[in-house]
């Protein structure tokens, strides 16, 4: 028998996983998985890090793979860790993040007897991933590694769950190399270039042109947000992100108008309504993007960049589908401008640039912060002082985030300068999400300052996560805005049900400061303005995990805000915008 012949199915695992780069899992062992871990025991190449929880695992592999551009890797055993980490999946599917999960199973000779811990994990997670395995015959199992991995990664990227039967990993199984990619599924990644001088075409007769990019392009590449960057700049024209899409394009960039939809900018939200011409890449047209979607950039001429032909159309009829990779799509969109002569139309730009700055100049997210002593700390203040007091710091820095007010407030407040770094549950909404990602951005760059900006609820949700920071020495800092309440549910309650509060206050919350210390962190608070800027420097400078517990305002609201199955044009401002008009109608553009 040959070397490879001899090899265990475990054994055959860790090499498919090796051979495709495989550098980490993050995992939580039981019975189905064990001989997995006995293999794991008995190598060195690749590390393993144990999580308190299998959704906090793929959320880890999310933050890995986010941060990374590698697909992110989970090892969880059958029947509940099977189930528990569907949430993440979900997660993962909706958000494009590429992840392959791996799942223990009864022995196939058990299958479909209610075995002790066995779960249809392959009938549960179909609609929880891209593609999913159960592999029953030894000769299958490297080649559905591999193709998972091909999977995962290829096209819109995604999550692929291989559920293993027992008997498959402990007998014999043979050894397959990867194959060049896949004889059935070969996703489009070159753009039709008479798609591409389409486009052009239409941006170059544009009068109020937009440019709208999602995480489309963060999962293209660097080189995708700098041939954005190139293009961006080219045309002159203006720019917006998604939730997913913040990094793709400099913050600082005049041309950037911030983030669009539900709680995007006022100037971002409105040139949206008014264009004639949108460019959208890599984004899907999610319904917190476009608000009422019979409202949405009505009368533009509308370009679709994507790679996931089923996207387009999907929402929003357009006008020019581009199918294709978002880096080689802009790369190819950078030459045809350049290689077009039509002029662009300068002075209609410069009047739109006018009517834009204007939109700029309301200051949507302004907010009014006391600074006298013991004053309440306004959330969206704690936000810009963590992000001005980090401009300091002599690492990179990367932020993940729970769901919720505090969320959208990080996306507004703390900018984003290049793409990779910046790590949110987008689609799925997903409470509990940001400490777990944030582990595993720490565990893919050790040197760096990982910050999870969290609400006090939702970072609840998988606390227990604080065990694996400290088992692994991960120095994390846990960045809590402690307004009491589900604040984002509060805020619909006020603003949608009367005020009426069912169920949206925390009354009874830790005390941080020694839950921190029971997890063998350090807990920091602040209670009033005064005291916030050191206790940021105090968390920056601990070479630990640190959860800083920062009391904010439980009254304030996050504005500007696009009540759900409103329009555009039909934001809601805060306080200090109280009694504006929006600036736009439905009859047409208002040029100021």
């Amino acid at each position: 028998m040959s070397a490879d012949a001899a090899l265990t199915g475990a054994e055959v695992l860790l090499r498919a996983l090796k051979d495709q780069g495989v550098e980490v899992i993050f995992g939580y062992p039981g019975g189905a998985v064990l001989p997995i871990y006995d293999a794991l025991f008995q190598q060195n190449a690749i590390r393993h890090v144990l999580v308190r929880h299998e959704q906090g695992a793929v959320h880890a592999a999310e933050g890995y793979a986010r941060s990374t551009g590698k697909v992110g890797v989970v090892l969880v055993t059958s029947g509940p860790g099977a189930t528990n980490a569907v949430t993440g999946l979900t997660d993962a599917l909706m958000d494009s993040i590429p992840v392959v999960c791996l799942t223990g199973q009864v022995p196939t000779h058990l299958i479909g007897n209610d075995a002790f811990q066995e779960a249809d994990t392959t009938g549960i997670t179909r609609p929880a991933t891209k593609h999913n395995y159960l592999v029953k015959r030894p000769e299958d199992l490297a080649r559905a590694v591999h193709e998972a991995f091909y999977v995962a990664r290829s096209g819109r990227p995604g999550p692929v769950v291989i559920d293993l039967p027992k008997d498959i990993v402990i007998g014999k199984a043979p050894y397959t190399p990867p194959a060049s990619g896949h004889p059935s599924y070969r996703p489009q990644t070159e753009p039709d270039h008479g798609q591409i001088a389409k486009a052009i075409a239409l941006l170059k007769q544009a009068k109020r042109p937009m440019i709208y990019t999602g995480g489309g392009v963060i999962n293209a590449g660097p080189a995708a947000s700098a041939a954005l960057t190139q293009f961006v700049r080219s045309t002159g024209f203006p720019i917006t992100n998604t939730l997913m899409g913040l990094g793709a394009y400099p913050a600082s960039d005049p041309q950037f108008l911030g983030m669009l939809g539900m709680h995007g900018t006022y100037e971002a939200n409105l040139a949206m309504h008014g264009c004639d011409v949108l460019l959208a890449i890599g984004a899907r047209f999610d319904d917190r993007v476009t608000g009422r979607l019979n409202a949405f950039s009505q009368g533009s001429k509308k370009i679709h960049a994507d790679i996931d032909p089923s996207s387009i159309n999907k929402n929003v009829p357009v006008d020019v589908a581009i199918v294709g990779d978002a880096g080689r799509t802009l790369e190819a969109l950078v030459a045809a401008w350049q290689a077009d002569p039509t002029q662009s139309d300068r002075q209609a730009l410069t009047t739109w640039w006018r009517q834009i700055d204007a939109w700029r100049a309301k200051e949507s997210l302004k907010f009014t912060q006391d600074m006298k002593l013991g004053s309440i700390i306004k959330p969206q203040h704690a936000i810009r002082r963590l992000y001005e007091l980090t401009r300091s710091v002599q690492k990179d820095i990367f932020i993940t985030t729970e769901v919720g007010q505090h969320q959208m407030w990080a996306a507004q407040h703390f900018r984003f300068e290049q793409p990779n770094h910046w790590m949110t549950s987008g689609g799925l909404g997903t409470m509990g999400y940001g400490l777990p990602a944030a582990m595993g951005v720490q565990v893919a760059h050790p040197e760096a300052l990982v910050i999870d900006i969290a609400g006090e609820a939702s970072v609840l949700m998988n606390i227990q996560e604080m065990g694996t920071l400290a088992q692994y020495r991960l120095p994390v800092k846990v960045f809590i805005l402690n307004n009491q309440y589900m604040g984002m549910v509060r805020q619909w309650q006020e603003l949608l049900h009367g005020g009426r509060y069912s169920e949206s206050y925390s009354a009874a919350l830790p005390d941080f400061v020694k839950l921190a210390d029971s997890f063998h962190a350090v807990g920091l608070r602040a209670e009033s303005v005064d005291q916030l800027d050191d206790v940021i420097r105090e968390m920056l400078t601990i070479d630990r995990a640190v959860i800083a517990d920062i009391a904010v305002d439980p009254k304030e609201n996050c504005f500007p805000m696009i009540p759900s199955g409103a329009a555009h044009n039909e934001m809601i401002l805060g306080a200090e915008h109280e009694g504006e008009a929006a600036g736009i109608t439905d009859e047409g553009l208002v040029l100021v």
